[in-house]
């Protein structure tokens, strides 16, 4: 008797069940299991996200390598198919860098201002600088990273999306290889991983560079250095935007009078002109485990 054949509807279904049976972490680019078979199969398939789910799925056997990997080896999709998707824009990835899943594009498109120069500070992947200038056409771009490796990632994408003139990549720790530089925004995406929560991360989350992750003891080793060395480098009137995940709480306690605006419960905009700029205070010893989790990208 032949084989009924298997429409790509059944086989996503198929797939997210042994997905669910597996209890995977989500989180490099879908949330659950539904859309995450959806990704595996149709990227795994050659097909656009839009296709027919009617239609019959042909060579199979591709998908079927890719699930077993996804599972037994816990290796996020976005490094098995070398991309992953932001804010509509697919990008190179691989473990050079961490999977762009930021929040910070949403931010972008609601500032009150139009700036000029721009500074992408972490760059890894390139992927928010190559957002805020597709954002702000008439700005240029400048995106640092302390890591060659993360740094030949991002010029891939910046050669990819043909914003060669528009962006250029600096190798920094932070600011220190920008002199004197200003700009009108600086977004960032820094490592804010408190060290409990390295310790406790999913193995997806293992796959990334951990130097992109780790935040040190209270998530906050290199956002209180940006924090209070942004100033120096921002015009009159120019904005920090800067992600934080779910380290809101210590920001508070490290700066309790500093005047940032929190547009989302993971982002903050801080405009050092307005007030005096932030300095640190000195939290107590904190009780307990510090909190933290997976950093965005």
């Amino acid at each position: 008797m032949r084989r009924s054949k298997t429409s790509l509807e059944e086989l996503i279904l198929q797939t997210e069940r042994r997905l669910r049976a597996a209890r995977l972490h989500y989180g490099h680019g879908t949330d659950n299991a539904h859309d995450e078979a959806a990704w595996l199969v149709l990227r795994a398939l050659g097909l656009p996200f839009d296709a027919d789910l009617k239609a019959e799925a042909r060579h199979a056997d591709r998908v079927e390598r890719l699930i077993h990997r996804r599972i037994k080896e816990r290796v996020p999709l976005a490094y098995l198919f070398g991309e992953a998707w932001l804010d509509g824009l697919a990008f190179h990835v691989d473990r050079r860098v961490i999977i762009p899943r930021s929040h910070i594009p949403f931010v972008l498109k609601k500032l009150p201002v139009a700036p000029r120069r721009i500074l992408d500070l972490c760059t890894g992947s390139g992927c928010l600088a190559i957002l805020a200038a597709r954002a702000f056409p008439r700005a240029r771009v400048d995106a640092a990273d302390l890591s060659a490796p993360a740094l030949a990632v991002a010029r891939k994408n910046v050669s990819r999306h043909r914003l060669a003139r528009r962006i250029t990549l600096l190798k920094s720790d932070l600011f220190e290889a920008l002199g004197g530089a200003r700009y009108d925004l600086i977004v960032t995406n820094p490592p804010y991983v408190t060290t409990a929560s390295m310790r406790k991360l999913p193995p997806e989350y293992r796959y990334e560079p951990g130097i992109a992750l780790a935040g040190g003891r209270d998530g906050l080793e290199l956002v209180s250095r940006i924090i209070e060395e942004s100033p120096a480098h921002l015009d009159a009137g120019g904005l920090l935007v800067c992600e934080v995940g779910d380290g809101r709480k210590a920001v508070e306690r490290a700066y309790p009078r500093a005047p940032f605006a929190w547009v989302l419960p993971e982002v903050f905009i801080y405009e050092p002109s307005r007030t005096r700029a932030a300095s640190r205070r000195r939290p107590r010893r904190a009780r307990g485990r510090a909190a933290g989790s997976p950093r965005a990208a």
